[in-house]
């Protein structure tokens, strides 16, 4: 730029007319905003989200706390006893029975089932989307999208229909006669396993499929060029360059997975035969509403959301390290 004459280099001319300090200056500008200001306008912009949150979120798991710590049963509800305080006493009871561990123990592995398959379900469909026609992906995408508005009562008597032992498809078809899959123990989740993989695959399948189509042509053209089968581009090309949108969809997965009810509620009447199909949601609720054990229930959904926020975090941790050592 040109310098302007008589004032030794100091102020330079701008293009567009008027005059500006050098970069290197030591004055610094009477408009740059002060340190306070640069730390309070986010927090001005996250104020009314963080309000919303607060109504929403943060009171009733403060209440949810504060109920597991008193006794909270039918009669304290009518206000025809006084509520005590029992302290840890509703977790030593519910860490003292024994169906509260098995039940955790199959909620967990029922999870784990339903995250897996809802991944390799919808990760693959996405592939599939960025190998078909238009219109197959249209109505492929038409057909997943029906498939996650369905509210959860309505699929999960939709699913006990189609593998109905008198009037169910599915017994014709496979030539099962009257077999009842809610009967038994292990077929009653693999039926309940398949109705949250269908009504979950949809947002993994779009999500993963918006981060295919960010992927640049030329590094799957290249991969492809040096002989990169679909699996090994999958692996090696595109799960890496998707990690940050893969934590997404896991982290929901598991968080939708764990807390599991309706599906549940719905196929199983409650729970299955002698509760052999349930999961922490569906204990919880017959402690609190059926056995008018709310202090307890309560207790069981504070653990629930410990148990989440812990594999969350470790999730997080893990990708993180492995992103450290990439």
């Amino acid at each position: 730029m040109p310098e302007s004459s008589g004032l030794s280099g100091r102020w330079r001319l701008r293009v567009v007319g008027g005059w500006s300090r050098p970069r290197g200056g030591s004055r610094r500008s009477n408009t740059a905003p002060r340190p306070w200001g640069r730390i309070s306008t986010p927090w001005l912009y996250l104020a009314p989200a963080l309000v919303v949150l607060g109504g929403l979120l943060v009171y009733p798991i403060y209440q949810l706390g504060l109920i597991s710590f008193f006794q909270y049963t039918q009669a304290q509800v009518s206000g025809g006893e006084p509520t005590t305080f029992e302290g840890f006493g509703n977790y030593a009871e519910l860490f003292g029975d024994e169906q509260f561990w098995q039940v955790l123990l199959a909620t967990v592995l029922f999870a784990a089932a339903c995250v897996v398959s809802t991944l390799a379900v919808g990760c693959a469909l996405a592939v599939l989307l960025t190998r078909v026609r238009a219109l197959p992906r249209l109505v492929l995408m038409l057909a997943a999208l029906g498939a996650w508005a369905t509210p959860a009562v309505t699929g999960s008597t939709v699913w006990l229909l189609l593998f109905d032992p008198d009037f169910g498809p599915v017994n014709r078809v496979l030539g099962l006669g009257d077999h009842s899959w809610t009967y038994g123990r292990y077929s009653a989740f693999f039926l309940v396993l398949l109705e949250v993989v269908w009504c979950s695959f949809p947002f993994v399948m779009v999500t993963v499929y918006a981060g295919i189509r960010a992927v640049p042509g030329e590094v799957l053209e290249a991969a492809a060029l040096d002989g990169a089968s679909q699996w090994r581009i999958w692996c090696s090309v595109l799960a890496p360059m998707l990690r940050p949108i893969l934590t997404v969809v896991t982290i929901q997965s598991v968080i939708w997975d764990f807390k599991v009810f309706t599906q549940i509620y719905v196929m199983t009447n409650g729970g299955g035969i002698a509760g052999q199909n349930l999961v922490l949601n569906v204990y919880a609720y017959q402690q609190a509403f059926a056995s008018s054990k709310y202090s307890l229930g309560s207790a069981i959904g504070v653990v629930m959301l410990l148990l989440l926020l812990a594999a969350t975090l470790v999730y997080l941790r893990l990708l993180r390290r492995q992103g450290e050592e990439l």
